[in-house]
């Protein structure tokens, strides 16, 4: 049963892992929504630390490409890994996952960063094929181009990912008002979520 309810997109905040992809400054000048992509992250990043969803988090090469924007809370992250690799799943990565929880892993996996065609995209597949379920946050997600990022987006669909929005994924893991920790959640989600152009993909 537990299965069947990943598979049509449900989120337990018990078994579920955020993974937050290479989000650094030095991609800033290259991408136009990169500020609007952030505030976004910022959103779902302070929602799942109200609801206590840990965090994963990598930055690609920050030698040379510098770490996450400071805009960014990650500072409940489990764990913040260099890499050179394009995919997350970095060994340091999955042995963090294994210690969190344990060898069958979290059930669910909600993924955002950048690139969407490439680091995202590699990260995906790798989970996808670790038998995790994925979750993508479409508005929390970017590429240098927006061709990259749509075609990447229907891709990730296409591997059987679930593209969605922060909002969605706030909402999946709180399930409902009575939520003990909705009141505090609701402050963040007064105010739309920035415009990030899908509607235009």
């Amino acid at each position: 049963m537990a299965r069947q309810l990943t598979k049509l997109g449900y989120l337990d905040v018990k078994k579920t892992l955020f993974m937050l992809c290479d989000l650094q400054d030095k991609f800033r000048p290259g991408m136009k929504m990169f500020d609007s992509v952030v505030k976004n992250t910022s959103k779902l990043l302070q929602a799942g630390k109200i609801l206590d969803v840990p965090l994963i988090v990598t930055e690609h090469y920050p030698e040379k490409l510098g770490r996450i924007v400071k805009e960014l809370d990650i500072s409940h992250a489990k764990g913040v890994f260099p890499k050179t690799l394009f995919s997350m799943m970095i060994p340091d990565v999955q042995r963090r996952i294994e210690e969190l929880y344990g060898r069958d892993g979290p059930e669910t996996v909600v993924l955002f960063g950048l690139e969407s065609h490439i680091c995202l995209e590699q990260t995906a597949m790798d989970l996808l094929n670790q038998g995790y379920a994925v979750h993508v946050a479409a508005d929390c997600s970017l590429s240098r181009t927006q061709d990259d990022r749509k075609l990447a987006l229907e891709r990730l669909q296409q591997y059987g990912c679930f593209v969605s929005t922060s909002e969605n994924i706030i909402f999946k893991l709180m399930r409902d008002k009575q939520h003990p920790a909705f009141d505090k959640v609701r402050h963040l989600v007064r105010e739309p979520s920035v415009d990030t152009e899908l509607a235009k993909l």
